[in-house]
């Protein structure tokens, strides 16, 4: 069954290919959706897929590449609706 994560991701994730890093491992693990920076600073993504491969992208969130700093994740689940037919950078 296919599930929907929104991930809102703080800490200095901006400037550093987080959205870019993002894209690539929702492209390596089949999932739609988006990723797009915030106002605040942070970055939001949100996917839709099977839940474990869902699961393996909010875990990269928790660290990102090499010089993102992530401070926190607010992980939200829903139902999938299906509107995704790939992932792209916003």
């Amino acid at each position: 069954m296919k599930k929907r994560v929104i991930i809102k991701v703080a800490g200095k994730v901006q400037g550093v290919f987080f959205r870019a890093s993002i894209f690539n491992k929702a492209q390596q693990l089949l999932l739609g959706g988006w990723v797009r920076n915030q106002k605040d600073g942070g970055v939001k993504v949100t996917a839709e897929g099977g839940e474990e491969k869902l699961k393996e992208l909010v875990k990269y969130c928790q660290s990102g590449p090499e010089f993102a700093n992530v401070e926190g994740l607010d992980v939200k689940w829903e139902e999938a609706n299906g509107e995704f037919n790939e992932f792209m950078i916003k």
